[in-house]
Protein backbone atom coordinates (compact mmCIF):
# COMPACT_ATOMS: atom_id res chain seq x y z
CA UNK A 1 0.00 0.00 0.00
CA UNK A 2 1.67 3.23 -0.96
CA UNK A 3 2.14 5.75 1.66
CA UNK A 4 0.37 8.84 -0.21
CA UNK A 5 1.27 12.23 0.48
CA UNK A 6 3.44 13.19 3.48
CA UNK A 7 3.26 16.74 5.47
CA UNK A 8 6.53 18.94 4.39
CA UNK A 9 8.34 20.98 6.99
CA UNK A 10 10.56 24.23 6.25
CA UNK A 11 14.38 24.16 6.27
CA UNK A 12 14.30 25.51 9.83
CA UNK A 13 12.15 23.24 11.73
CA UNK A 14 13.95 19.69 10.04
CA UNK A 15 16.56 20.28 13.03
CA UNK A 16 14.05 19.88 15.70
CA UNK A 17 10.74 17.88 14.66
CA UNK A 18 8.05 19.21 17.33
CA UNK A 19 4.73 17.74 17.43
CA UNK A 20 2.31 19.29 14.98
CA UNK A 21 -1.37 18.85 13.77
CA UNK A 22 -0.09 17.82 10.44
CA UNK A 23 2.95 15.12 12.05
CA UNK A 24 -0.55 13.98 14.40
CA UNK A 25 -2.52 13.48 11.50
CA UNK A 26 -0.33 11.88 8.97
CA UNK A 27 0.73 9.60 11.57
CA UNK A 28 -2.39 8.66 12.52
CA UNK A 29 -3.68 8.08 8.92
CA UNK A 30 -0.44 6.39 7.62
CA UNK A 31 1.27 4.30 10.46
CA UNK A 32 2.44 1.92 8.19
CA UNK A 33 4.74 4.77 6.41
CA UNK A 34 6.46 6.79 9.00
CA UNK A 35 9.52 4.87 8.97
CA UNK A 36 9.78 6.61 5.09
CA UNK A 37 8.66 9.94 6.59
CA UNK A 38 12.50 11.78 7.38
CA UNK A 39 14.19 10.45 3.79
CA UNK A 40 10.88 11.92 2.07
CA UNK A 41 10.41 14.78 3.44
CA UNK A 42 13.95 16.34 2.79
CA UNK A 43 14.48 14.36 -0.97
CA UNK A 44 11.03 15.26 -2.72
CA UNK A 45 10.64 18.29 -5.17
CA UNK A 46 7.30 19.60 -6.70
CA UNK A 47 7.06 18.66 -9.97
CA UNK A 48 6.09 21.08 -12.36
CA UNK A 49 3.27 20.72 -15.19
CA UNK A 50 4.80 20.96 -18.62
CA UNK A 51 3.21 24.28 -21.05
CA UNK A 52 0.84 23.16 -23.75
CA UNK A 53 -1.20 24.19 -26.33
CA UNK A 54 -4.65 22.64 -27.22
CA UNK A 55 -6.81 24.55 -30.02
CA UNK A 56 -8.01 22.79 -32.92
CA UNK A 57 -9.53 25.37 -35.34
CA UNK A 58 -8.53 28.33 -38.06
CA UNK A 59 -6.42 30.73 -37.31
CA UNK A 60 -8.35 34.80 -37.00
CA UNK A 61 -8.24 36.40 -40.39
CA UNK A 62 -9.54 33.57 -42.27
CA UNK A 63 -12.01 32.80 -39.60
CA UNK A 64 -13.10 36.67 -39.35
CA UNK A 65 -13.40 37.08 -43.88
CA UNK A 66 -15.20 34.00 -43.67
CA UNK A 67 -17.92 35.58 -41.66
CA UNK A 68 -18.23 38.87 -43.06
CA UNK A 69 -17.73 37.25 -46.69
CA UNK A 70 -21.15 35.10 -46.18
CA UNK A 71 -23.06 39.58 -46.01
CA UNK A 72 -21.97 39.13 -49.69
CA UNK A 73 -25.49 37.16 -50.34
CA UNK A 74 -27.15 40.51 -49.67
CA UNK A 75 -25.81 42.14 -52.50
CA UNK A 76 -25.30 39.35 -54.82
CA UNK A 77 -28.58 37.40 -53.77
CA UNK A 78 -29.24 33.75 -53.23
CA UNK A 79 -29.80 31.37 -56.46
CA UNK A 80 -31.48 27.73 -55.89
CA UNK A 81 -28.10 27.10 -57.22
CA UNK A 82 -26.64 28.19 -54.67
CA UNK A 83 -28.12 27.20 -51.51
CA UNK A 84 -27.76 23.45 -53.37
CA UNK A 85 -24.02 24.05 -53.41
CA UNK A 86 -23.90 25.39 -49.69
CA UNK A 87 -26.22 22.51 -48.89
CA UNK A 88 -24.46 19.80 -49.98
CA UNK A 89 -20.67 21.29 -49.21
CA UNK A 90 -21.96 21.58 -45.52
CA UNK A 91 -22.44 17.81 -45.24
CA UNK A 92 -19.65 16.91 -47.70
CA UNK A 93 -17.32 18.78 -45.79
CA UNK A 94 -19.13 17.89 -42.20
CA UNK A 95 -18.13 14.38 -43.61
CA UNK A 96 -14.62 15.33 -44.36
CA UNK A 97 -14.09 16.59 -40.89
CA UNK A 98 -15.64 13.92 -38.94
CA UNK A 99 -14.16 10.97 -40.44
CA UNK A 100 -11.04 12.91 -41.90
CA UNK A 101 -9.28 15.43 -39.19
CA UNK A 102 -11.04 13.36 -36.77
CA UNK A 103 -11.42 10.25 -36.52
CA UNK A 104 -8.82 8.94 -39.99
CA UNK A 105 -5.69 11.89 -38.57
CA UNK A 106 -6.40 12.50 -34.87
CA UNK A 107 -7.43 8.94 -33.77
CA UNK A 108 -6.68 6.55 -36.74
CA UNK A 109 -9.46 4.64 -36.27
CA UNK A 110 -9.41 3.19 -39.33
CA UNK A 111 -7.05 2.64 -42.46
CA UNK A 112 -7.12 3.81 -46.11
CA UNK A 113 -4.83 3.91 -49.07
CA UNK A 114 -1.98 6.29 -49.46
CA UNK A 115 -4.41 8.10 -52.34
CA UNK A 116 -7.70 7.47 -50.19
CA UNK A 117 -5.75 9.68 -46.99
CA UNK A 118 -5.16 12.52 -49.22
CA UNK A 119 -8.50 12.87 -50.83
CA UNK A 120 -9.57 13.11 -47.06
CA UNK A 121 -7.03 15.28 -46.15
CA UNK A 122 -7.57 17.71 -49.20
CA UNK A 123 -11.41 18.13 -48.25
CA UNK A 124 -11.10 18.76 -44.72
CA UNK A 125 -8.71 21.08 -45.83
CA UNK A 126 -11.33 23.00 -48.13
CA UNK A 127 -12.96 23.61 -44.48
CA UNK A 128 -9.82 26.37 -43.86
CA UNK A 129 -9.21 24.87 -40.15
CA UNK A 130 -5.75 24.38 -41.05
CA UNK A 131 -3.79 21.49 -42.02
CA UNK A 132 -4.54 17.94 -40.96
CA UNK A 133 -1.11 17.56 -39.33
CA UNK A 134 -1.82 20.60 -37.11
CA UNK A 135 -5.85 19.92 -36.07
CA UNK A 136 -4.72 15.98 -35.05
CA UNK A 137 -1.67 17.11 -32.96
CA UNK A 138 -3.84 20.06 -31.06
CA UNK A 139 -7.16 17.34 -30.57
CA UNK A 140 -4.24 14.60 -29.49
CA UNK A 141 -3.43 16.61 -26.35
CA UNK A 142 -7.33 18.01 -25.77
CA UNK A 143 -7.68 14.49 -25.27
CA UNK A 144 -4.68 14.22 -22.69
CA UNK A 145 -5.63 17.45 -21.23
CA UNK A 146 -9.73 17.59 -21.70
CA UNK A 147 -11.01 19.93 -19.35
CA UNK A 148 -8.05 20.49 -16.85
CA UNK A 149 -6.63 24.27 -16.53
CA UNK A 150 -4.34 22.91 -19.83
CA UNK A 151 -7.29 22.69 -21.96
CA UNK A 152 -7.47 26.09 -23.21
CA UNK A 153 -10.70 25.56 -25.21
CA UNK A 154 -12.83 24.06 -22.13
CA UNK A 155 -16.35 25.58 -21.02
CA UNK A 156 -15.30 24.42 -17.45
CA UNK A 157 -11.77 26.21 -17.45
CA UNK A 158 -13.15 29.22 -19.20
CA UNK A 159 -15.80 31.28 -20.52
CA UNK A 160 -18.38 29.61 -23.24
CA UNK A 161 -17.50 32.28 -25.66
CA UNK A 162 -13.61 32.00 -25.44
CA UNK A 163 -13.84 27.90 -25.75
CA UNK A 164 -15.92 28.08 -28.59
CA UNK A 165 -14.45 31.30 -30.70
CA UNK A 166 -12.34 32.98 -28.32
CA UNK A 167 -9.27 31.35 -28.88
CA UNK A 168 -8.86 32.10 -31.84
CA UNK A 169 -7.33 35.52 -31.47
CA UNK A 170 -4.40 34.28 -29.22
CA UNK A 171 -1.05 34.05 -31.59
CA UNK A 172 -0.15 31.74 -29.16
CA UNK A 173 -2.20 28.87 -30.79
CA UNK A 174 -0.27 28.84 -34.38
CA UNK A 175 2.50 26.16 -32.98
CA UNK A 176 1.76 22.45 -32.78
CA UNK A 177 4.01 19.71 -31.67
CA UNK A 178 5.35 17.84 -34.09
CA UNK A 179 6.41 14.77 -32.14
CA UNK A 180 2.40 14.20 -32.08
CA UNK A 181 1.94 13.44 -35.39
CA UNK A 182 5.35 12.25 -36.58
CA UNK A 183 2.77 9.06 -38.13
CA UNK A 184 1.59 11.66 -40.15
CA UNK A 185 4.88 13.97 -40.56
CA UNK A 186 6.25 11.33 -42.69
CA UNK A 187 4.29 11.47 -45.53
CA UNK A 188 5.69 14.52 -47.94
CA UNK A 189 2.00 15.09 -49.47
CA UNK A 190 0.68 16.01 -46.53
CA UNK A 191 3.39 17.62 -45.61
CA UNK A 192 2.81 19.90 -48.65
CA UNK A 193 -0.64 20.52 -47.87
CA UNK A 194 0.41 21.47 -43.84
CA UNK A 195 2.57 24.05 -45.86
CA UNK A 196 -0.02 25.25 -48.34
CA UNK A 197 -2.64 24.62 -45.86
CA UNK A 198 -5.32 26.97 -47.69
CA UNK A 199 -4.89 25.98 -50.89
CA UNK A 200 -8.02 23.52 -50.82
CA UNK A 201 -10.60 25.78 -49.41
CA UNK A 202 -9.50 28.75 -52.29
CA UNK A 203 -9.53 26.19 -55.01
CA UNK A 204 -13.13 25.39 -53.79
CA UNK A 205 -13.95 28.56 -53.33
CA UNK A 206 -13.11 29.43 -57.35
CA UNK A 207 -14.82 26.38 -57.90
CA UNK A 208 -18.07 27.86 -56.48
CA UNK A 209 -17.43 30.55 -58.57
CA UNK A 210 -17.28 29.26 -61.69
CA UNK A 211 -20.49 27.36 -61.15
CA UNK A 212 -22.67 30.39 -59.87
CA UNK A 213 -20.76 33.61 -59.88
CA UNK A 214 -20.52 35.82 -57.03
CA UNK A 215 -23.58 33.61 -55.41
CA UNK A 216 -22.02 30.42 -55.37
CA UNK A 217 -18.81 31.98 -53.84
CA UNK A 218 -20.78 33.84 -51.16
CA UNK A 219 -23.44 31.68 -50.09
CA UNK A 220 -21.90 28.22 -51.72
CA UNK A 221 -18.90 28.42 -50.39
CA UNK A 222 -18.59 31.05 -47.59
CA UNK A 223 -22.08 30.17 -45.67
CA UNK A 224 -21.66 26.86 -45.77
CA UNK A 225 -17.56 27.28 -44.70
CA UNK A 226 -19.13 29.34 -41.60
CA UNK A 227 -21.74 26.74 -40.67
CA UNK A 228 -18.81 24.02 -40.77
CA UNK A 229 -16.76 26.23 -38.65
CA UNK A 230 -19.92 26.36 -35.70
CA UNK A 231 -21.02 23.09 -36.46
CA UNK A 232 -17.42 21.57 -35.49
CA UNK A 233 -16.84 24.28 -32.79
CA UNK A 234 -20.10 23.15 -31.04
CA UNK A 235 -18.37 20.06 -30.34
CA UNK A 236 -15.92 21.50 -27.83
CA UNK A 237 -17.82 23.94 -26.23
CA UNK A 238 -21.64 22.37 -26.00
CA UNK A 239 -20.56 18.74 -25.92
CA UNK A 240 -18.97 19.42 -22.56
CA UNK A 241 -21.62 21.58 -21.02
CA UNK A 242 -25.45 20.62 -22.08
CA UNK A 243 -26.14 16.23 -22.81
CA UNK A 244 -25.95 13.36 -20.93
CA UNK A 245 -22.93 11.52 -19.37
CA UNK A 246 -22.93 7.17 -19.67
CA UNK A 247 -19.40 6.89 -19.00
CA UNK A 248 -16.89 7.81 -16.43
CA UNK A 249 -14.26 9.82 -18.41
CA UNK A 250 -12.64 12.24 -16.47
CA UNK A 251 -14.08 15.20 -18.06
CA UNK A 252 -17.27 17.22 -18.93
CA UNK A 253 -17.57 15.14 -21.67
CA UNK A 254 -21.26 14.95 -22.93
CA UNK A 255 -23.69 12.53 -25.45
CA UNK A 256 -25.77 15.16 -27.05
CA UNK A 257 -28.48 13.71 -29.63
CA UNK A 258 -29.04 17.01 -31.66
CA UNK A 259 -25.39 17.88 -31.80
CA UNK A 260 -25.11 14.14 -33.13
CA UNK A 261 -27.61 15.40 -36.01
CA UNK A 262 -25.73 18.53 -36.81
CA UNK A 263 -22.41 17.26 -36.84
CA UNK A 264 -23.19 13.78 -38.49
CA UNK A 265 -22.56 11.61 -35.25
CA UNK A 266 -19.90 13.81 -33.42
CA UNK A 267 -22.30 15.04 -30.48
CA UNK A 268 -22.29 10.94 -28.88
CA UNK A 269 -18.98 13.08 -27.06
CA UNK A 270 -18.94 11.32 -23.59
CA UNK A 271 -18.77 7.67 -25.61
CA UNK A 272 -16.32 8.81 -27.68
CA UNK A 273 -14.37 10.36 -24.37
CA UNK A 274 -14.47 7.17 -23.54
CA UNK A 275 -12.69 4.89 -26.31
CA UNK A 276 -11.30 7.68 -28.63
CA UNK A 277 -10.33 5.09 -30.98
CA UNK A 278 -13.63 3.56 -32.19
CA UNK A 279 -14.97 4.47 -35.67
CA UNK A 280 -18.24 4.22 -34.11
CA UNK A 281 -19.28 7.30 -31.40
CA UNK A 282 -22.46 6.21 -31.46
CA UNK A 283 -22.13 2.84 -29.31
CA UNK A 284 -26.11 2.19 -29.06
CA UNK A 285 -27.90 0.63 -32.45
CA UNK A 286 -30.26 4.25 -32.06
CA UNK A 287 -27.52 6.28 -31.44
CA UNK A 288 -27.50 8.30 -34.89
CA UNK A 289 -23.78 8.15 -36.28
CA UNK A 290 -23.93 8.95 -40.21
CA UNK A 291 -20.11 9.18 -40.73
CA UNK A 292 -19.62 5.65 -39.15
CA UNK A 293 -22.65 3.76 -41.67
CA UNK A 294 -20.65 6.38 -44.62
CA UNK A 295 -17.01 4.92 -43.46
CA UNK A 296 -18.76 1.45 -43.34
CA UNK A 297 -20.15 1.59 -46.79
CA UNK A 298 -16.68 2.91 -47.97
CA UNK A 299 -15.50 -0.51 -46.47
CA UNK A 300 -17.75 -2.55 -48.40
CA UNK A 301 -15.98 -1.17 -51.58
CA UNK A 302 -12.88 -2.02 -49.73
CA UNK A 303 -11.74 2.06 -50.25
CA UNK A 304 -11.14 1.57 -45.81
CA UNK A 305 -10.38 -1.11 -43.75
CA UNK A 306 -9.37 -2.23 -40.26
CA UNK A 307 -12.14 -0.33 -38.96
CA UNK A 308 -11.94 0.06 -34.92
CA UNK A 309 -14.78 -0.94 -32.46
CA UNK A 310 -14.84 -0.54 -28.98
CA UNK A 311 -14.23 -3.49 -26.56
CA UNK A 312 -17.70 -4.61 -25.41
CA UNK A 313 -16.59 -4.43 -21.88
CA UNK A 314 -15.90 -0.01 -22.46
CA UNK A 315 -19.50 -0.45 -23.90
CA UNK A 316 -21.55 -2.20 -21.16
CA UNK A 317 -19.11 -0.03 -18.61
CA UNK A 318 -17.47 -3.23 -16.99
CA UNK A 319 -13.82 -2.54 -18.19
CA UNK A 320 -11.30 -0.86 -15.24
CA UNK A 321 -11.06 2.96 -16.09
CA UNK A 322 -7.40 3.62 -16.66
CA UNK A 323 -5.33 5.61 -14.08
CA UNK A 324 -5.62 9.16 -15.68
CA UNK A 325 -9.37 8.95 -15.28
CA UNK A 326 -9.05 7.61 -11.87
CA UNK A 327 -6.96 10.40 -10.75
CA UNK A 328 -9.97 12.98 -12.60
CA UNK A 329 -12.67 11.64 -11.36
CA UNK A 330 -10.61 11.04 -7.52
CA UNK A 331 -9.87 15.12 -7.74
CA UNK A 332 -13.63 15.68 -8.57
CA UNK A 333 -15.00 13.39 -5.37
CA UNK A 334 -12.39 15.20 -3.55
CA UNK A 335 -13.67 18.61 -3.95
CA UNK A 336 -17.01 17.93 -2.65
CA UNK A 337 -15.42 17.14 0.71
CA UNK A 338 -15.43 20.20 3.05
CA UNK A 339 -11.90 20.04 3.74
CA UNK A 340 -11.66 24.05 5.19
CA UNK A 341 -13.77 22.80 7.96
CA UNK A 342 -11.77 19.84 8.29
CA UNK A 343 -8.69 21.65 8.73
CA UNK A 344 -10.19 24.16 11.52
CA UNK A 345 -11.85 21.68 13.67
CA UNK A 346 -8.46 20.02 13.60
CA UNK A 347 -6.83 23.23 14.81
CA UNK A 348 -9.09 24.12 17.37
CA UNK A 349 -9.24 20.25 18.37
CA UNK A 350 -5.18 20.53 18.80
CA UNK A 351 -5.04 24.05 20.91
CA UNK A 352 -3.06 22.94 24.19
CA UNK A 353 -1.83 19.86 22.94
CA UNK A 354 1.33 19.06 24.19
CA UNK A 355 4.34 18.90 22.61
CA UNK A 356 6.66 16.01 22.47
CA UNK A 357 10.62 16.97 23.29
CA UNK A 358 12.13 17.92 20.02
CA UNK A 359 15.06 15.52 18.13
CA UNK A 360 18.34 17.53 18.23
CA UNK A 361 20.33 15.99 15.16
CA UNK A 362 23.84 15.74 15.81
CA UNK A 363 26.30 18.75 13.82
CA UNK A 364 27.86 17.21 10.79
CA UNK A 365 31.02 18.19 9.43
CA UNK A 366 31.08 16.74 6.10
CA UNK A 367 34.76 17.92 4.80
CA UNK A 368 36.44 16.00 8.54
CA UNK A 369 34.04 13.10 7.90
CA UNK A 370 35.28 9.36 6.78
CA UNK A 371 32.70 7.29 4.67
CA UNK A 372 32.10 5.07 7.47
CA UNK A 373 31.60 7.70 9.81
CA UNK A 374 29.47 9.22 7.29
CA UNK A 375 27.24 6.17 7.13
CA UNK A 376 27.19 5.75 11.21
CA UNK A 377 26.22 9.41 11.66
CA UNK A 378 23.24 8.88 9.03
CA UNK A 379 21.78 5.88 10.64
CA UNK A 380 21.83 7.57 14.19
CA UNK A 381 19.97 10.10 12.51
CA UNK A 382 17.29 7.91 10.70
CA UNK A 383 17.10 5.84 14.13
CA UNK A 384 16.21 9.35 15.97
CA UNK A 385 13.61 9.57 13.16
CA UNK A 386 12.25 6.72 13.97
CA UNK A 387 12.11 6.69 17.37
CA UNK A 388 10.47 10.22 17.57
CA UNK A 389 7.77 9.39 14.85
CA UNK A 390 6.96 5.96 16.84
CA UNK A 391 6.40 7.95 19.68
CA UNK A 392 3.90 10.80 17.42
CA UNK A 393 2.20 8.04 16.49
CA UNK A 394 1.77 7.05 20.17
CA UNK A 395 0.50 10.19 20.76
CA UNK A 396 -1.34 10.81 17.36
CA UNK A 397 -3.39 7.70 18.76
CA UNK A 398 -4.60 9.12 21.85
CA UNK A 399 -5.09 12.75 21.00
CA UNK A 400 -7.36 11.84 17.80
CA UNK A 401 -9.46 9.53 20.11
CA UNK A 402 -10.64 12.28 22.27
CA UNK A 403 -11.13 15.45 19.50
CA UNK A 404 -14.56 15.87 18.40
CA UNK A 405 -13.72 17.07 14.82
CA UNK A 406 -15.98 17.10 11.45
CA UNK A 407 -14.61 13.83 10.11
CA UNK A 408 -12.48 12.43 7.20
CA UNK A 409 -15.14 10.45 4.97
CA UNK A 410 -13.58 6.39 5.32
CA UNK A 411 -13.11 5.09 2.06
CA UNK A 412 -16.34 3.46 2.25
CA UNK A 413 -18.32 6.22 2.93
CA UNK A 414 -16.35 8.03 0.05
CA UNK A 415 -17.41 4.73 -2.49
CA UNK A 416 -20.75 5.22 -1.45
CA UNK A 417 -20.44 9.24 -2.51
CA UNK A 418 -18.94 8.02 -5.45
CA UNK A 419 -21.66 6.06 -6.40
CA UNK A 420 -24.24 8.73 -6.33
CA UNK A 421 -21.71 11.08 -8.72
CA UNK A 422 -20.57 9.22 -11.08
CA UNK A 423 -22.43 6.60 -13.56
CA UNK A 424 -21.64 2.78 -12.71
CA UNK A 425 -18.24 1.27 -13.22
CA UNK A 426 -16.48 -1.28 -11.52
CA UNK A 427 -13.61 1.33 -10.39
CA UNK A 428 -15.53 3.34 -7.98
CA UNK A 429 -13.58 1.88 -4.97
CA UNK A 430 -10.48 2.64 -6.18
CA UNK A 431 -11.54 6.33 -7.13
CA UNK A 432 -12.69 6.66 -3.55
CA UNK A 433 -9.46 5.50 -2.10
CA UNK A 434 -7.31 8.11 -4.15
CA UNK A 435 -9.64 10.71 -3.13
CA UNK A 436 -8.83 10.12 0.54
CA UNK A 437 -5.36 10.16 -0.48
CA UNK A 438 -5.75 13.53 -2.04
CA UNK A 439 -7.90 14.86 1.09
CA UNK A 440 -5.15 13.54 3.40
CA UNK A 441 -3.07 15.37 1.35
CA UNK A 442 -4.99 18.50 1.40
CA UNK A 443 -5.17 18.59 5.08
CA UNK A 444 -1.69 17.90 5.44
CA UNK A 445 -0.94 20.99 3.07
CA UNK A 446 -3.21 23.05 5.23
CA UNK A 447 -1.84 22.26 8.86
CA UNK A 448 1.50 23.16 7.95
CA UNK A 449 0.97 26.50 6.02
CA UNK A 450 1.05 29.82 7.73
CA UNK A 451 -2.34 31.16 8.60
CA UNK A 452 -1.93 33.86 5.85
CA UNK A 453 -0.55 31.45 3.24
CA UNK A 454 -3.31 29.16 4.23
CA UNK A 455 -6.18 32.29 3.52
CA UNK A 456 -4.11 32.65 0.20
Amino acid sequence: MPCGPLPQLPPERLGNLALTPALLFWSHANPACRARYFQRTILSEPSAAADHDDIVYPSAIPFALAHLAGLGAFWSGVTATSLWLCFGLYWLRMFAVTAGYHRYFSHRSYKTSRIGQFVLAFLAQSTAQKSVIWWASKHRHHHRFADTEHDVHSPVQSSFFYSHVGWIFSRQHHEFDASTVTDLTRFPELRLLHRFELAPAILLALACFAIDGWSGLFVGFFISTVLVYHGTFCINSLAHVHGDKHYVTGDESRNNWWLAIITMGEGWHNNHHAYQYSVRQGFRWWQWDPTYYLILGLSKLRLVWDLKAPPQAVVDRSQALPPRVIERSAERLAASVPVDRIVQGLREAYAGTPALPGLHLPELHLPTLTLPELREALATIQARAGERLSAIQAQAHEAMAHWHVPALPSREELTEKAAAMFVKTPSLDAIAARAHDMLVEAIHARLVATPAAAKA
